[in-house]
């Protein structure tokens, strides 16, 4: 109590009697004494959970019209894979160029409540059916059979090959083990050797240790591919795969704040080197 009368400039006996009028309000007990201590219940810690993201909004609105603070906030909800195999790596350009944002990275697959969450913007991977928001394709992502080069020579494999070998699935990938053999016109003769990651990262790295055989975007693994701990085994002649499952989604109005437009703009040129898809049919 001592130290929170401190930062509010008031009595301990002012801030004990605030907690029991929002505790008589609501009905529980959010504080229990421990020694000297004081400790958040259960439902204390339940409660502020519900609404830690308002009232972080509300400290930094205040600081900021206070003029203690000279930062905008950016809370971001980012692919868990996304967001350790592309923007992590990649994350102090955008830090230096850009020192007034304080930057918060969420990394999770839940989609956000952004009428009840604090969220900027989201990073989603999917199929980009999601209605009512502003939705917009990332890049145009090439999915290719990879493996460790200890594992299986580069331009080593045919098609017919690769039931004798680990297959690695990633089970929430848009493009699966399934697709890419029909579209190669190729059915399995007997039962693939599977082993499946529900994050695309545990597959890679999987894959890169020397496990399996992994179906990937070439974006995703562009740092195993550059440093050559996966390379692709198979003969030349198979047809190109392409799909889009990385994309932007917020509410419309979202894009009016120059802190997303920063980042969206930061972002698209990390990926601006990329490959691009040819005018056909994705997989």
């Amino acid at each position: 109590m001592q130290g929170a009368s401190e930062v509010l400039g008031v009595t301990a006996s002012a801030v004990s009697q605030q907690i029991q009028a929002i505790e008589a309000h609501i009905g529980v007990r959010l504080f229990s004494r421990t020694g000297r201590k004081v400790v958040l219940t259960e439902a204390g810690e339940r409660y502020y959970e519900l609404i830690r993201d308002e009232i972080e909004r509300i400290t930094v609105a205040t600081e900021q019209m206070r003029g203690l603070s000279s930062f905008t906030v950016l809370n971001i909800r980012v692919t868990p894979t996304f967001a350790n195999k592309w923007i992590l790596p990649r994350l102090p350009d955008f830090m230096e160029k850009h020192p007034d944002i304080e930057l918060r990275l969420d990394a999770t697959n839940d989609p956000p409540d952004f009428g009840r969450e604090n969220i900027d913007l989201e990073i989603r991977h999917g199929t980009g059916d999601w209605r009512g928001m502003y939705v917009e394709c990332l890049a145009d992502e090439r999915v290719q059979v990879l493996c460790a080069p200890d594992y299986a020579a580069a331009a080593s494999l045919d098609i017919e090959d690769l039931p004798d070998y680990r297959l690695i699935h990633s089970v929430k990938n848009v493009t699966q083990w399934a697709n890419w053999f029909e579209i190669q016109g190729f059915e399995p003769a007997k039962p693939l050797c599977r082993t499946l990651f529900d994050r695309a990262h545990m597959s890679i790295d999987m894959a890169a240790s020397g496990v399996g055989i992994v179906l990937e975007s070439r974006l995703t693994a562009s740092a195993e591919l550059a440093s050559g701990r996966l390379i692709c085994p198979m003969k030349p002649g198979l047809k190109d795969v392409w799909q889009q499952s990385l994309w932007l989604v917020c509410p419309s109005p979202h894009l009016n704040r120059r802190k997303v437009r920063r980042f969206i703009d930061w972002l698209k040129s990390t990926l601006e080197p990329l490959e691009t898809a040819p005018a056909l049919p994705r997989g």
